[in-house]
């Protein structure tokens, strides 16, 4: 009988304590708690930075939003700027490449025209230049002498070009 009694009482221990929360469990509730608490906390600043939620600040309060809101909008400013430069100067290098393929192309073009008259006989008619012949015989499109020659970048409104 004693026997019994003595499982009983230690097992009926062994389902107290099972019922009692354990040192882990209540360090996590607590955990879970702080952290649900930052979380309100983080939403709260998120939605006074979009200019929710503003009514239950004070003016102390919403002149350090202010102040952090012209803080960030100065960075983001900047960081557009750098971003914009950098454009402005990997399309002045493409422009000075192309130029220079330019160049290159229209230097070829004439060695091949050159090639191509010294190779075939040119018969002149009577009041013929060598540029008409040329011309004739290797048509190109005419140049745009207005903007041909100005490769600058302009930026800015229409309204101040030079033009």
């Amino acid at each position: 009988m004693n026997q019994i009694i003595d499982r009983y009482n230690s097992h009926s221990k062994i389902l107290k304590k099972a019922d009692e929360p354990s040192q882990l469990d209540l360090h996590e509730d607590s955990n879970c708690a702080r952290l649900r608490d930052e979380l309100a906390e983080a939403s709260l600043w998120l939605q006074q930075m979009r200019g929710e939620e503003l009514q239950s600040l004070n003016v102390q309060q919403l002149q350090a939003l202010e102040k952090s809101l012209e803080s960030g909008l100065g960075s983001v400013l900047k960081t557009k700027s750098q971003k914009i430069m950098d454009q402005i100067s990997e399309l002045e290098n493409k422009r000075v490449q192309l130029i220079e393929e330019n160049a290159r192309l229209k230097e070829q073009a004439s060695k091949m025209e050159m090639q191509v008259a010294a190779d075939s006989p040119v018969v002149y008619e009577e009041g013929q230049s060598s540029e008409s012949v040329t011309n004739t015989s290797y048509p190109r499109p005419p140049l745009d002498t207005e903007d041909s020659s100005d490769t600058s970048l302009r930026l800015g409104l229409p309204l101040f070009n030079s033009k």
